[in-house]
Formats: C-alpha cells, structure tokens, sequence
C-alpha cells in the first residue's frame, strides 16, 4: 500500500508532490501521480499552447517549486537565458519561461518517476486506507488527494451542442485531442468568446493569417489584471471569507469574486490594436442560432439584429462547464461513502482540505474552502501547505457551525 495517491498530474498534482516528498517526510517512491497522460502537466500544455499564451496572468512568485523566488533565479541561470522575460504587473513572466522552469523542477526531483499512467474510475475504502479502481489496474493507499481540474469538460453553448449533434465541423480551443497547431489553412475564421483565451486564441491567428479572423464576444472586453482581485490571495479577504458559514453564501462570494470572460490590460490594448489596423476584426454580439449550410459553411445568427457571421471554421473559447469534476465514478464514492457536500455539489472539507479521514482535494475542488483562487497556481500552493502541515495522520476534523 502507498503512502499517498495523487488522482491528477496537472500543476496542482504535481506541486503537492513536490511538497508531500520535499517538506513532509514522504519517500518518494511511497508516492505515485495518477493520470491519463504519458507526462505530467500534459493538459496544461496542450490548453496554453491551443490558446497561444505567450504571459502568464499570475506573477513571478507562483510556479512549481517551493521557495517563492526560485522562477526569478531560475530566470537568472544559463539554461534559461533564451527565456528570461517578465512583463508588468506582477512581473508575469512568459510562458516559454515558465514552462522551462517547471520542466527542471520536475526533473531535478525526479517527480515524472512517480507517474502512473491511467484514468481513475472508482474509490473505495480498503482497511486503513483506500482502494482506488484504474484503467492502469487497482491501485492501494493511505491517503488520496484528488487534484481534479476541469481542463476535460469544456463548456459548449447550447447553440454549438446543436451543431455537434449534426456532425458541424466545429471546435472547442480546450476539447481533449484539439490541437490549434493542426488547424488547415482557412478563409475565414470565427472564434468566439470574450475572455482572455478567446482574445490570445484570435490573437495567434491572426498573426498567422492576417485579416482573415473574427472575435466574437457577447460583450465588450472587460478589462482586469488578474481572475480575482489580488486581495484573494491572502487574508485580505480570505479571513473574511472563512467567516461564512452558508455555504450557498460562499459560493455566491465565488461567483461574485471571480472576473469571468475577463482579459489583462495588455492583451485587450493588442486585440484592439490588431483591430485598427485590421490584422483581426472584432464584433461584440450573442449567438442566438446557428446552423450548417448547404456549402458546409457554418451560419451564426446574432441577437438584435446585429445580421449573421458565416465561416467554414469556428473555434470556440468558452472557458469550461461549471459542474464538479470527476465525473461518474466520483459522484458514485460521494453516494456510497456519505461525503458531504453543499448544495452546488462540491465537497465540504476541513481547513486541511480533508474530505473524510486520508481523503484530500485541490484545485476546483477546493473552493469552498481556499476561495475564487482555489483553481490558480497561487491556489495550488495554498492547498498543498495546508495539506502537508496538516500532519500525516490525514484525520478528518469536523466542521463546527456551517450551514449546508
């Protein structure tokens, strides 16, 4: 039996490794990274690159590695010299240098040794610990954290289900197996969306084949620094929010908190800039039908008489559906183990992040307890310190005072 299972190889699986095997004690080999791809922050890759993310939105301090600044003397070694580039606010830096600086974390602690290859589809209890069904075989351990993110349930409007359902030719920038680099050349381009993935993703085509693409957003581009205001990233407002005990409430505060469909400063200035000068065209309307022509070109008819966009290719970047990851196998453990959850669905834990006793969550699955930043890096690295100063016995303490 392992020490410890981590259900999910993205940014949040991975960080909490490194901290379970570098600051908690664990031996590594007590320890493996379950996920469905053959190397670690393989989603991540693939949903950047799709998008042509060129910055990261967060700052130089969230990364991989444990102390804050090790991304800035990283920046400063030899081996990143090609990379070393950071913009304001926050001194974002790019992602080429990001993604070198996790890829030397992850090899210098040798964290793609603790990967199995497999998919979960089921958990149960096994003695002192937990059973937890694979693609890759049964797997046993003392303590399971579900690093589930949302990176394979892309949110499709109603209108686009439509289209799926005819066999349209139309994508989703963050479907499974999509790949932007694959995309044949084309005449005329739609991609629709209105936050920063919509406005990278336009950006990169419209860099590739010039005045060919449209945006299409349902509102203007809503400008923000960050996804949340920074204040959430510390007590600022975290103690306030830990005062809450409603549940609905918190996941009011969640929604509220959360800049949605939002885009930095600098790339709302380069989307409007690309406009004026007609390397992309942007238009603000909704979607209120669609349908498939004759000709196989796609027809998107706009709300208020804003007239039709007509394309053979439409990309969408529409963020991803707001459901509780983990799908089936996940819903059926909540069922048969009784663990709590509030009326949205998702797991009511301890402060700890402790579901039931040696069961612990990140990421999404975290937010009603770390709050809007839970999804972030800076989430990944607030969930991983509360997990591995929570001590190693992975009992759960119950939660005193809260409504569900």
């Amino acid at each position: 039996m392992l020490d410890w299972l981590i259900i999910g190889g993205g940014i949040h699986g991975t960080h909490l490794a490194l901290v379970l095997t570098q600051r908690a004690g664990v031996a590594p080999e007590r320890l493996h990274i379950l996920d469905p791809h053959p190397s670690l922050l393989a989603r991540w890759h693939a949903c950047t690159a799709n998008t042509g993310m060129a910055f990261l939105r967060s700052g130089a301090v969230h990364h991989l590695a444990l102390a804050p600044e090790a991304l800035t003397h990283f920046a400063r070694t030899p081996d990143a010299q090609a990379h070393c580039h950071f913009i304001e606010p926050y001194r974002r830096p790019a992602l080429a240098l990001f993604n070198a600086h996790a890829a030397h974390v992850i090899e210098r602690h040798r964290l793609h040794e603790r990967l199995l290859v497999g998919r979960a589809c089921g958990l149960t209890r096994a003695g002192n610990g937990w059973r937890v069904e694979t693609t890759a075989g049964s797997v046993e351990a003392r303590h399971v954290a579900l690093a589930l993110g949302t990176a394979d349930q892309p949110h499709w409007p109603a209108w686009a289900q439509h289209l799926c359902t005819i066999g349209t030719p139309i994508q989703h920038i963050f479907a499974p197996g999509f790949c932007r680099a694959d995309l044949p050349p084309w005449e005329h381009a739609v991609v629709v969306g209105g936050g920063i993935s919509a406005a990278q993703a336009a950006l990169a085509l419209a860099q590739q084949q010039p005045g060919t693409v449209t945006l299409l957003t349902r509102h203007a581009l809503r400008q923000h620094d960050l996804d949340s205001d920074p204040g959430w990233i510390g007590p600022k407002y975290q103690a306030g929010f830990q005062q809450i005990t409603d549940y609905v409430q918190r996941r009011m505060t969640i929604q509220q908190a959360r800049h949605r469909g939002s885009v930095p400063p600098d790339v709302a200035e380069q989307v409007q800039q690309a406009a004026q000068v007609g390397r992309l065209r942007l238009v603000q309307a909704e979607v209120v039908q669609a349908d498939q022509q004759d000709s196989g070109q796609i027809r998107l008819i706009l709300a208020d008489g804003a007239g039709t966009l007509t394309s053979a290719g439409v990309l969408l970047a529409t963020g991803f559906a707001p459901q509780r990851p983990g799908g089936a196998w996940l819903d059926a453990a909540i069922t048969e183990l009784g663990l709590p959850v509030a009326p949205c669905g998702y797991p009511i834990v301890n402060s700890a992040l402790c579901w039931t006793d040696g069961l612990y969550v990140l990421g999404p699955l975290a937010e009603l307890e770390i709050g809007p930043v839970a999804r972030n890096i800076t989430g990944a690295r607030q969930a991983a310190e509360r997990i591995s100063q929570a001590g190693y016995t992975g009992s759960y303490r119950a939660i005193k005072g809260r409504k569900v």
